[in-house]
């Protein structure tokens, strides 16, 4: 894991891969023209009992390094649809919960497809894991390949929301911002 200050940068994104086992997560900073590498790392997940302790491991994970990067923006890569319907509702939940926890500091959220991700690091929308772990190396100058490869995952996440200049179709601006875009969907 490698860390520099982000003194003087226009923006920082934090990426994320969620994962019910594993979550990859990865920090960015971006000063014109130059891309720099904050942070990366991942959240083990396995060793607790529970999906619900899962959850509020990810939560506190994921605002945690909130508080701590102060990132602009958050992109995720969205949960891209399987076989096992179990397996994709508790990946589901897991981004939901990431997304919340974000949310909970009035950071804006992107996600992003999986081939979309692949697509604009690496070129090819089908690319293997440890091909976007290379070029991920490459572009960020990491000397050392990360060992879990839903770091680069989440770094993937976190270029192409540079790439793309932050403008997918999902996006998600805050709690107030959604409320006062559907006031129609507030009970009282």
């Amino acid at each position: 894991m490698k860390q520099v200050q982000a003194s003087g940068t226009e923006k920082i994104i934090l990426g994320l891969d969620p994962g019910t086992n594993v979550m990859g997560y990865g920090l960015i900073a971006i000063t014109k023209p130059q891309i720099t590498l904050i942070q990366y790392g991942v959240i083990h997940l396995s060793k607790y009992a529970g999906h619900e302790l899962k959850l509020k491991k990810i939560f506190e994970r994921v605002s945690n390094l909130v508080d701590e990067y102060h990132p602009d923006e958050v992109a995720l890569e969205a949960p891209f649809f399987g076989k096992n319907v179990q397996s994709m509702l508790k990946l589901g939940r897991a981004q939901g919960v990431a997304m919340a926890a974000a949310l909970s500091r009035e950071i804006p959220i992107t996600e992003y497809a999986p081939k979309k991700v692949k697509q604009s690091v690496t070129g090819n929308g089908n690319a293997s894991k440890e091909q976007v772990a290379a070029m991920i190396q490459m572009l960020l100058k990491i000397k050392e390949a990360p060992k879990l490869l839903d770091a680069t995952d989440a770094l993937a996440v976190a270029l192409c929301h540079h790439f793309q200049g932050g403008k997918e179709t999902k996006q998600s601006k805050g709690w107030k911002a959604f409320l006062s875009e559907n006031p129609d969907r507030v009970k009282s």
